[in-house]
């Protein structure tokens, strides 16, 4: 049966974002050889909302507490990208990577799958 999941970003700056997911935001990795650094994720779920254009995908990194996860992540230097957002389902900010790349982070309002 399924185990995990495994996400790829490509990014115009691999390495810089490879030390920032692990530096920053203190998640595992290891080493799978070659060069290539795996880093680990939290406990995940999966969303599949309905749309009537192109599929897509899309990245969030999710928190208990958005307004001390941002106090963190900016004593650390992390650019955010824009304030947080009200919505329905949570509250929402997003972080740049080094590469320019931005991910979101939110603050779910709706029970977790994995909690």
């Amino acid at each position: 049966m399924i185990s995990g999941a495994h996400v790829i970003l490509y990014s115009s700056d691999a390495d810089a974002d490879r030390a920032f997911l692990q530096n920053i935001l203190g998640t595992r990795a290891v080493d799978a050889g070659g060069g290539w650094t795996i880093v680990a994720l939290p406990p995940a779920e999966i969303a599949v909302h309905p749309t009537e254009d192109a599929p897509k995908h899309e990245l969030y990194f999710m928190t208990d507490d958005i307004e001390e996860t941002m106090r963190d992540l900016a004593e650390k230097g992390v650019e955010f990208v824009g304030g947080v957002s009200e919505l329905r389902w949570g509250r929402l900010t997003a972080i740049k990577l080094p590469s320019g790349a931005e991910v979101g982070i939110y603050e779910p309002k709706h029970p977790v799958a994995f909690g």
